[in-house]
């Protein structure tokens, strides 16, 4: 295969044409043409229902003693605590939590449809952007979260603490005694007591 170039003849060379280019012009439109629309629609919902109930006794007798030496020659430290108690508790009752919850939740609202620009019409100038970037974003959000709950409860609660506490730190010839006595007698009772959570929730979502 030959693929030596070949001479254009004289009919060739006669049928060849040319026309001038036009004036040159200086490009006046922005490169990069950005348009965003952001249309977010959010419809929250949480009706929320609670019924707590409670039948408690809480004792809490706390005794302490502290005593200390600190870089004391000589010295003598002592802590003594002495703790009697006696708790009698008793709970008769009822305890009754009843929570009703009725709602109703419409959020049936549609979002906003974005509106399309026409096309630009055809021509020979350069009139548009060479980039026409056009972002449409339509968020629509319906959360609902209806909540119940009911809590019922009886309870005895009782803690007697009783600390006794001596230290000697780097003291000489010193003494420390700590002496906790503690007695408690506890008596708890539960008689006849009903402890009821009752919860009624109605919910009616429309989305």
């Amino acid at each position: 295969m030959d693929s030596s170039p070949t001479r254009l003849s004289v009919e060739e060379l006669q049928a060849e044409a040319g026309a001038p280019l036009p004036a040159k012009e200086v490009l006046s439109v922005p490169l990069l043409d950005l348009n965003v629309d952001v249309d977010l629609a959010l419809a929250l919902a949480a009706p929320i229902d609670l019924a707590v109930a409670a039948n408690a006794n809480a004792a809490l007798p706390i005794d302490a003693a502290v005593s200390a030496n600190v870089l004391s020659a000589g010295s003598t430290s002592a802590a003594a605590a002495t703790q009697g108690a006696a708790i009698d508790q008793l709970i008769s009752g009822d305890a009754i939590a009843q929570g009703v919850q009725t709602s109703a939740v419409d959020q049936t609202g549609g979002g906003v449809e974005p509106t399309p620009e026409p096309p630009p019409e055809p021509g020979t100038d350069v009139e548009a952007p060479l980039l026409n970037l056009d972002v449409n974003v339509s968020l629509d959000a319906d959360l609902a979260a209806p909540i119940a709950g009911a809590v019922a409860a009886n309870a005895n609660v009782a803690a007697p603490i009783d600390a006794a506490v001596a230290a000697n730190v780097a003291s000489v010839d010193s003494q420390a005694v700590a002496v906790a006595d503690q007695t408690a007698i506890i008596t708890q009772q539960l008689e006849d007591v009903t402890a009821q959570a009752t919860v009624e929730q109605n919910a009616d979502v429309g989305q």
